[in-house]
């Protein structure tokens, strides 16, 4: 058995419906062709195509079988990974952090995060812990072709032209921008997300209006370093259609993603998904307030990152900022 978890099914059932390669789908995740090739036969069938969810439980079911889990043995392990799930932190944070930065009481333990996975999916005591996790859903609504609607966006400069060091994150500075919205309401929040060091800034706003977008995004620039002023990535949205006032004033470069093509900025979305744990669809967002946004903010910069060596966003802006 591959030892795959359910976001990166996910993530290959999503790229599937993109048409990728399996070879740039391996890429894209961080895995090996192999197993990305053996993990979409293995599940694949004549009359549907690949689902995450499927492929998951039958993954579950097999490992269950003969797997005594680590965690029914070592309490304070147990204990520890809970505290860190309720925390909203992943299984693969959980992980990188025990690792490399292990508390006194459980040095020289390890878990992988897929061990983690099988527990919160199949023990009983704790039934309720998948819904710390980034999805608590086992199934995904399908996904469905959408018509283009071009948006009048004066200055666009698209992605394609973006410079290689900003795609192979080789410097600071880099954000990608994103609206955030909730069912039935005008509130939004507008999300922004530093590609090198992954730090998130959150904003509640009124509307989606593109004067309350600049605000945002002015407010996050305003707060940063000049050397973390860099460039910005958006989608084709009207609430961008001020980025011109942004590139003028702070002397930043702008980059468009192609229509409806939200993986082009995978960051932020990442990031968004990261947020609905704290703020589901369904949130009244007039309940939450200012400090409820920093805090979700923070919590989220506190988290450790893979791609960081499992320090956190925080501790790399921290570490930039005195270098």
């Amino acid at each position: 058995m591959s030892n795959l978890t359910l976001i990166e099914r996910e993530q290959i059932e999503y790229y599937l419906s993109l048409n990728l390669k399996k070879r740039r789908i391996a890429k894209l995740i961080g895995r090996n062709i192999a197993v990305v090739v053996r993990e979409i036969q293995r599940h694949k069938s004549p009359y549907f195509p690949y689902n995450a969810a499927i492929a998951q439980m039958a993954a579950e079911r097999k490992s269950h079988k003969t797997n005594k889990r680590k965690l029914d043995k070592n309490e304070k392990l147990r204990q520890w990974v809970i505290d860190r799930l309720r925390d909203k932190w992943s299984p693969e944070q959980i992980e990188g952090r025990l690792k490399k930065y292990p508390p006194p009481e459980l040095k020289g333990a390890v878990i992988t995060h897929e061990t983690i996975y099988q527990y919160i999916y199949t023990n009983d005591d704790n039934p309720l812990l998948y819904k710390h996790l980034r999805r608590s859903k086992w199934l995904r609504r399908k996904r469905g072709k959408r018509k283009y609607r071009a948006q009048v966006i004066p200055d666009r400069t698209s992605i394609h032209l973006r410079p290689e060091g900003i795609n192979k994150r080789e410097e600071v500075g880099h954000f990608e921008s994103d609206t955030v919205e909730f069912r039935k309401q005008r509130e939004v929040i507008s999300v922004q997300y530093e590609r090198k060091i992954q730090l998130v800034r959150i904003t509640k706003l009124l509307t989606k209006k593109a004067e309350d977008t600049e605000y945002a995004l002015a407010k996050t620039l305003e707060n940063l370093p000049p050397e973390l002023r860099q460039s910005i990535t958006f989608d084709n949205g009207t609430e961008n259609v001020k980025h011109i006032n942004l590139k003028e004033f702070y002397d930043i470069e702008t980059y468009f993603c192609d229509p409806y093509s939200a993986w082009q900025k995978g960051g932020v979305e990442n990031s968004n998904g990261l947020i609905r744990q704290y703020l589901p669809k369904k949130t009244n967002m007039q309940t939450i307030s200012k400090n409820d946004i920093l805090e979700i903010q923070e919590s989220l910069n506190n988290r450790p990152r893979k791609g960081l060596g499992y320090l956190t966003p925080n501790e790399a802006l921290n570490i930039k900022v005195m270098h």
